[in-house]
């Protein structure tokens, strides 16, 4: 662990456990969030966009924290991979799920 923290100043260790902490916390608060979108939208299609939006910004949030507790770069640039696994298919997903949804003929709430 002294290796990994050689070159970086001495108030880093004081500041990054309690800013991971918040980040964890705070990508969990909006995962729950998103979670309460989905039981309270009124049709498929917000309930969709409440859950893509929320949980994809609150799995990054939680990556981020933990990649600040992190204690070696090889942790760091696993969850970096993670991350970008992340980014690149839950939209998509998202994207395929709402359009079967539209192909299929289901038709949003209006008004």
């Amino acid at each position: 662990m002294a290796e990994f923290m050689s070159d970086l100043p001495v108030y880093w260790e004081f500041v990054r456990y309690p800013l991971g902490a918040a980040l964890c916390l705070l990508g969990a608060l909006l995962c729950l969030i998103g979670t309460v979108g989905v039981l309270r939208f009124p049709d498929f299609y917000t309930r969709l966009h409440a859950a893509s939006i929320t949980d994809t910004s609150g799995a990054v949030l939680v990556l981020l924290g933990m990649a600040l507790l992190a204690p070696q770069w090889i942790i760091v640039s696993k969850l970096g991979a993670i991350f970008i696994f992340i980014f690149l298919t839950s939209p998509a997903a998202s994207h395929a799920v709402a359009n079967a949804a539209h192909t299929a003929g289901l038709q949003p709430m209006i008004g």
